[in-house]
């Protein structure tokens, strides 16, 4: 009852030969459609197989939202407290005040650094997270939003730390083993090489080319820099051995962009959070509900125009900017055309 699924996925490959990529899709829990195709590296004609993973970038912000979702449900995170009430070295600069569920739904007001790091620096996530908590916010904390497109990845990361008492990465990957799910927060050594090579398309190219062009002299383009946090990153998150197809980067611990994992684990994950799936329950319907209640909507706090996506703790919710089965939704896009 699918097949019409499969034959779209086939056809978005026509006239793209250097494209790669995989479909995974579970009903109740249950899987109803597992595909594969193209290329995970064209430069050396290696296919794209059963068990290849792929840095899911922004995807990593909704599996580690799930993580957070889990303390959750254990007592061990509320939502509504101060996120300085966990991580206190957060609360410099008036940020003592912003809760856990409005940082993670974006509204912590650092979206990007005010110093510029280099790659060596975005490897070293102790290093990161503490010039994060140091920085000035943009505007009050709570009162408006801006997509932390990296930084939400140390608010998540430190939450389940100092929560867990563990390192982020080590609980990930326990979250990850319940469903025997190939998703690592940092590429093992046994993985090395593994992950699909990335390339930058003609639309981004395009739009990377269209933003330097519109900034004005003098002026700082927070949105450039919450991309590219100064330097360490290009501002395509991928070059030809630079940013994400780098094997340091890809076995760094990065929250917010840096997850890899197989279109398989994370359709399990995700279905494990609203049904039993492979005999696991991520989440209950109360922590769901509690989790995806809407914290942000509506314009942004640096202009752009609509539609604008809607968001819960971490979640990503149904909205015209990033349309979902339903209303009840909820889920997270990435670079690259991810969806989960």
């Amino acid at each position: 009852g699918f097949e019409a699924i499969g034959d779209a996925f086939a056809a978005a490959f026509d006239g793209l030969p250097r494209m790669g990529g995989a479909l995974a899709i579970r009903v109740d829990g249950r899987s109803v459609v597992d595909l594969w195709a193209g290329s995970a590296d064209a430069r050396i004609d290696r296919p794209w197989e059963r068990d290849t993973p792929s840095v899911v970038f922004s995807c990593s912000k909704g599996l580690m939202s799930i993580l957070v979702a889990r303390l959750v449900a254990s007592g061990r995170v509320d939502l509504d407290s101060p996120l300085a009430a966990l991580w206190p070295e957060f609360g410099q600069h008036g940020k003592d005040a912003v809760t856990v569920g409005d940082a993670l739904a974006h509204r912590a007001g650092v979206p990007a650094l005010s110093v510029d790091l280099t790659t060596e620096d975005l490897l070293d996530f102790d290093r990161v997270a503490a010039l994060l908590a140091a920085q000035e916010p943009l505007w009050k904390p709570g009162e408006a939003w801006a997509y932390h497109a990296l930084t939400h990845g140390w608010i998540s990361g430190e939450i389940v730390h100092r929560a867990s008492g563990r390192p982020a990465a080590v609980v990930f990957r326990e979250m990850a083993e319940l469903l025997g799910a190939d998703a690592w927060l940092g590429l093992p050594p046994e993985r090395a090489g593994s992950a699909a090579h990335l390339f930058v398309g003609p639309t981004l190219q395009g739009l990377v080319a269209q933003q330097a062009a519109q900034r004005s002299p003098g002026v700082v383009d927070w949105g450039d820099r919450a991309m590219t946090l100064g330097g360490a990153l290009p501002p395509t998150l991928v070059g030809e051995a630079e940013g994400f197809n780098m094997p340091a980067v890809q076995s760094a611990v990065i929250p917010g962009a840096g997850v890899v994992a197989t279109a398989r684990a994370v359709a399990a994950l995700w279905s494990a959070t609203v049904a039993e799936t492979d005999g696991v329950r991520l989440l209950d319907d109360q922590t769901v509900v509690a989790a995806t209640r809407e914290r942000t909507a509506g314009a942004p706090f640096f202009d752009a125009p609509p539609p604008w996506p809607r968001w819960g703790a971490g979640f990503q919710l149904d909205s015209e900017a990033r349309r979902y089965l339903g209303p009840s939704s909820f889920g997270h896009d990435g670079a690259g055309g991810q969806v989960a």
